[in-house]
Parts: structure tokens; sequence; C-alpha cells
């Protein structure tokens, strides 16, 4: 049987790496199946074209996978499948929490055959052999002998084949550039950000966050070594092409048991395994300074940090409290300080949050070291304890917001704003912060380090701006370069004259120092 895994596009920007679930799914396939892979975000389709794909290419059984903002594509794409009569199954989180919305139980159109409930590393292999026999069932879920909720253990963890999957539609060079890229020492003909994870679950429990629903409370780690191999795998397999590659880990909190983490990162040390890396690290776990020298000595690069808001009282309501603002600026030094930079994640439209929030914490971004600062507002998903909060409250505008996904767009009543003025604030804070100024100003403030680093926090810059700001053509690109053409002009004089200087390129010297800002 031919299998299609697909994960839909969010309609508002371009991801800038695949999503993991897909290729674990693929390796935990039992054998005898072949098994295609469509990320939406590298290779985009509408209901026509996945259905004449899944026609012209005898798929036997599609599976989809889609967080709450892609759900309502997720919908529309499998009902185009099922109408040619090819059985689909959902999973992931929102299909986890709305698994009668999925199946067509709550009065509404039925868009799954079957549900995967919670993690499917155990349910996946029963799931195929029953669509093979025709033979699906409504839900699955991985429960024990005695009905429980099981968690899979992560020790046993498969071994994703990195070095024979088509990687194709995830290289982020453009196609234009790619053959020049090529013949730069080191090559830059591709260059993937790899999804990979070393454990899975969060105890904290932030009151408008999914995973620890999801994943559960307790930390499951996969062994040191399959990690490793895993890194060297890929270290390899960039090589060989002559490219680069680049590795997030998607755990929730990667350094919630430090002492864990600070073994991780020395057997990486050890084995030689570094990549440049990006992991979501909570700030309070970064007051160890042994904890950060290891993760810049691993790779290191980017540190993405949920820092929510600058204000006490608001982290303190959504059992945030944990998080210091106090110290945000300690956090972010002593990162810099190692060359590794921060992508600080804000939320606006939180209870205690007036008119003006947007510029207050640009204030205090402002005296920090140049990082990657986003916003959004504050979202009520599914079966949260901040939607079950908001529900009783009747506070709730759109309680199905997800069912029309409209990108900043509120979905509640703030407290002490109205919801034009929390749109307001996050227009404001992304228009600031990416402004042509601010944007000179980062690469500025690192005017003391080599141009690698300048370059890389532009780039980064220049496509993070396209998370709210849409730049998806060549024209948005065009007026986007023209804008900042004096940060370009200056930072390809310096290019030249480095150039000149040296004997061999600055790339082979080590000085581009690549990160997340490709997408």
């Amino acid at each position: 049987m031919r299998i299609l895994l697909y994960n839909p596009d969010n309609g508002v920007t371009r991801n800038f790496m695949p999503h993991l679930w897909m290729f674990l799914l693929q390796a935990l396939t039992p054998e005898g199946h072949e098994v295609v892979l469509i990320d939406g975000n590298a290779q985009p389709m509408d209901e026509a074209g996945i259905a004449r794909f899944v026609r012209e290419q005898n798929i036997g059984l599609v599976g989809i996978g889609a967080m709450t903002r892609m759900i309502a594509k997720a919908y529309r794409m499998a009902d185009a499948i099922r109408a040619v009569g090819v059985p689909v199954v959902m999973g992931g989180p929102h299909v986890t929490e709305e698994a009668d919305e999925a199946l067509g139980r709550n009065g509404g159109p039925r868009h799954a055959d079957a549900v995967a409930l919670g993690e499917a590393d155990e349910t996946w292999p029963k799931i195929v052999e029953d669509a093979a026999r025709g033979q699906l069932k409504d839900v699955y879920s991985p429960v024990d002998d005695f009905g429980q909720e099981r968690k899979p253990s992560l020790k046993e963890y498969p071994a994703i084949p990195w070095d024979k999957i088509n990687l194709d539609q995830f290289n982020l060079v453009p196609k234009m550039v790619k053959r020049t890229l090529q013949r730069i020492s080191d090559g830059w003909g591709t260059f993937r950000i790899i999804p990979m994870e070393s454990g899975r679950g969060c105890p904290y429990g932030c009151e408008f966050c999914t995973v620890t629903g999801f994943f559960g409370d307790s930390i499951r780690f996969r062994t040191n070594e399959s990690v490793v191999n895993e890194l060297l795998l890929l270290k390899a397999r960039a090589k060989s092409e002559g490219g680069q590659i680049a590795v997030f880990f998607i755990d929730d909190n990667f350094a919630i048991n430090i002492k864990r983490t600070k073994s991780l990162l020395r057997d990486i040390i050890a084995a030689g395994a570094q990549v440049h890396w990006v992991a979501q690290i909570s700030a309070n776990l970064l007051r160890d300074e042994e904890l950060v020298d290891l993760i810049a000595a691993s790779g290191g690069k980017w540190v993405f940090i949920g820092m929510e808001s600058i204000d006490p009282t608001n982290l303190a309501d959504v059992n945030k409290g944990f998080n210091k603002p106090g110290e945000y600026a300690a956090v972010l030094q002593r990162l810099a300080q190692r060359n590794v930079y921060a992508i600080t994640s804000f939320i606006f439209g939180m209870d205690n949050d007036t008119v003006g929030v947007a510029e207050r914490t640009l204030k205090e971004i402002r005296t920090w070291p140049a990082g990657l600062p986003i916003f959004g507002l504050l979202t009520p998903l599914p079966a949260t304890p901040l939607y079950k909060r908001l529900e009783a409250a009747g506070r709730l505008t759109r309680p199905k917001h997800w069912q029309e996904f409209i990108p900043f767009e509120m979905a509640h009543t703030p407290l002490k704003m109205t919801i034009a003025e929390a749109h307001a604030e996050v227009k404001a804070g992304w228009a600031t912060a990416y402004s042509p100024e601010a944007m000179a100003q980062a690469v500025d403030s690192l005017k003391d380090k080599p141009l690698g680093y300048r370059i890389n926090i532009f780039i980064a810059r220049m496509c993070f701006r396209g998370i709210y700001f849409p730049q998806m053509g060549p024209l948005s690109w065009l007026k986007l370069i023209y804008q900042n053409r004096r940060t370009i002009s200056s930072l390809v004089k310096e290019g030249f004259s480095t150039w000149r200087g040296r004997p061999t390129n600055p790339v082979a010297n080590g000085n581009l120092q690549t990160g997340v800002g490709a997408t």
C-alpha cells in the first residue's frame, strides 16, 4: 500500500523547517508499505491538487497531522481526499482534543475515517495494518491493558534514515543561486533545518499551552547515544552533498533536566557531532553558566525563549511566574557573550496589558543584545486551562475560532484593552522591531563581531519579518531589499573588502554563522 503523510501549510508564511511527525511515522511504518511525504509549506497544494495526486499516485491511505491554526485547511484537504474514495486518518493535539469534530459526531461534517489520539508511536503500525485490510476503526488510543493512557518510552527510538530520505523539497537555498553557492568552499548548494527531539513533556503547565495536556508533565528522554548518532548521520549527509544543515530541537523545553542536558551536550562534543542548532529553553534554566558554555561548545546558535511578557502580573496569571522579567537582560547577555542569540516570544492581549504594551516591551528589547523578537496575541486553544477559564467567564468572542483561521485575530475580549487595540499593539511591535532602522541597529550592534554574525542577524530578521508581514513573492522581496538597501550595501562592501584581503573564503574560515534565519 502507498501511504501519503501530509502536513498542511498555515496559509500565512512558509515554515522554515518540515514537521518531525512525518519522518517519525515513516520510520515506524511496517515493512511492505511505501510512504510519500508532502509538507504544504514546501509543496503548496489546493484541494483539487491533492485529490489528483492521490488518484494518480495510487495512494491507499492518507495521514494528516495539523496544529489548531492549520486545522481548517487540514479538514478541507481531508474532505477532498475522502471524496475520491481514499481513507484519511487524522492526528495531533487539535484532533486529540476535538476528535468528535473530526469524526462528525458534534453535528458537523465528518472529515476523517479515523483519528489517532495522543502520541501515535505505538498506534500507527496498527492503523496501517487495519487500513491495508480495509478495517479502520474510528478511534485509536495509546492505552495499556487497564485502559489507561500510555506514553511511549523514547529509549527505543526509531532510527530515522536521514541518509536515504528525499529532502529536496526542504532545501532552503533558492534555485537561482544554488549552482553558484555550491562552488563556495564548504558548499552552500543545500541548506536545511531538520527537526529533532531529544525528549518529550513539560511539567510547567502554562495556562495557554497544549504541551502538558498532550505530552504529559513527566519528561521522557531518548538515550544520548541515539541523539548523537542521528546528529552524526545528518552531519555526514550534509558533507556528502556539499551542503549545510542545522537542527532544531523541538523538545518543549530542551534543558528541563539540566543534569541530563549537560550530559547530552558533553557527549555531542566528545563525538564531534556538533552541528549548528536551535532549541527552546526557558529563561530560568539559562542562569546556569556551565549549561550556556556547553550550549555554545556543542553548536548552539539560537535559543527560543518564551518570555511572553515583561509584566510579572501577566506571567502569574497564566501560571508562568517562574519567568522573572528582571532577569531577562542578564540571560540574553550571558548567551550573547558566547555568540548565542535569542528568539524572544511575546504575547499581547493578556489580562494586565494596556495600550502602549508594545512600546513598553520594545523599550526593554532595545536594551538587550540583538535577537529576533516575535509578537503574538493570547489565543485560547481548545481544552487548555485558558480556554476553559475564558469560556466560563463568557469572554470568548469566537469559540470555534479554528474553523475560520484568521492570523493575528483575537478570539476573546481582553480585560484592559479592546480587541482592536490589542491588534494594533501587535502590529506596532512587528512594524517597529523590523523596520529598516531597527534592522540597521541590530546589525550595527554586532560591529565588534566577525562579518558573518552581522550577515546572519540581518538575514534572520529579514525572514522573521515575514511571520507578520507576508513576503511570499519576488516583488515583496524586492521591495524589502530596497527598503534595507543601505544596510545591504554596507554588508556587501565589507564582504568584498574582507574577501580581497584573505587567501580563502570567509565561509571556509568559519565566520559565516548559520542559524534559523533561512525560511
